[in-house]
């Protein structure tokens, strides 16, 4: 068993299909690229560089595809942005201690599931003003980005329903929004980190073309014949697989 877990084509397959599985509902998949290398004892150095990289590389398709269509709009992704982007950079220069990096990425992956599981409702919108609506939008961007730069998930799962929340615009507006607030902010965390923590990519340019093909199938089935529904609770049996695995090796290794 441990030789297959080793195996690269074995690692290639399964970030293919998380890629896959991601991108068919308009995501990158950073909190389970992030979460497969932690289990797999990848250095904590290399993860967010490579889960950045990995996001950024999944989510190009989605926003050239939401832009083509005129779907982005720049009024509701600017203030998050404004702080999303700078939070991203320094969450990228930062080098947490190994045992810090997981508990930082398991408190992510918990929220992750209750988003998937506890946060289906976003059939409401909040009746806030314009200047509430947009300290929020600020606010949010920040601690997104900053978590995007440290552990390297973007953050499109959480934005996506809360501009649905917000009312701040229409479900293809939120998704176009979620696709390139994680693309931006992945390019900002990569910056940062080929400064202050560089890593040499060459040897995992197979996970790189791997997750670029899931990706390309994964939108393609994702727009044409999957339901939004059923592959967001498929994500959500890998949060939790992730999740158990990941505090097996926190606490109990």
């Amino acid at each position: 068993m441990d030789i297959i877990f080793s195996s690269p084509y074995f690692i290639a397959l399964l970030f293919f299909v998380i890629a896959f599985a991601y991108s068919s509902v308009g995501l990158g998949g950073g909190s389970s690229y992030t979460a497969l290398m932690a289990i797999l004892g990848f250095n904590t150095l290399t993860i967010p560089m490579l889960s950045l990289s990995l996001n950024l590389v999944v989510t190009t398709i989605g926003s050239v595809n939401f832009i083509r269509n005129k779907h982005a709009n720049i009024k509701l992704i600017l203030p998050f942005l404004l702080s999303s982007m700078p939070m991203a950079y320094l969450g990228g220069s930062l080098q947490l201690a190994k045992e810090m990096f997981f508990i930082v990425l398991w408190l992510s992956l918990i929220f992750v599931a209750a988003r998937i599981y506890f946060w289906k409702d976003t059939g409401f919108s909040l009746n806030l003003n314009a200047q509430q609506k947009i300290s929020i939008s600020v606010m949010a961007g920040a601690v997104l980005g900053l978590v995007a730069g440290i552990v390297g998930i973007g953050g499109g799962i959480y934005l996506v329903p809360l501009i649905l929340i917000l009312g701040l615009g229409s479900a293809k507006e939120a998704a176009a929004c979620g696709a390139i607030f994680v693309w931006l902010n992945s390019m900002m965390g990569i910056v940062s980190r080929f400064q202050h923590n560089p890593v040499s990519f060459n040897e995992y340019i197979p996970l790189i073309v791997a997750a670029l093909l899931g990706g390309f199938a994964g939108s393609f089935m994702g727009s044409t014949r999957f339901d939004a529904k059923l592959m967001e609770k498929i994500l959500g049996g890998i949060i939790l697989i992730a999740i158990t695995l990941l505090t097996r090796k926190l606490f109990f290794s």
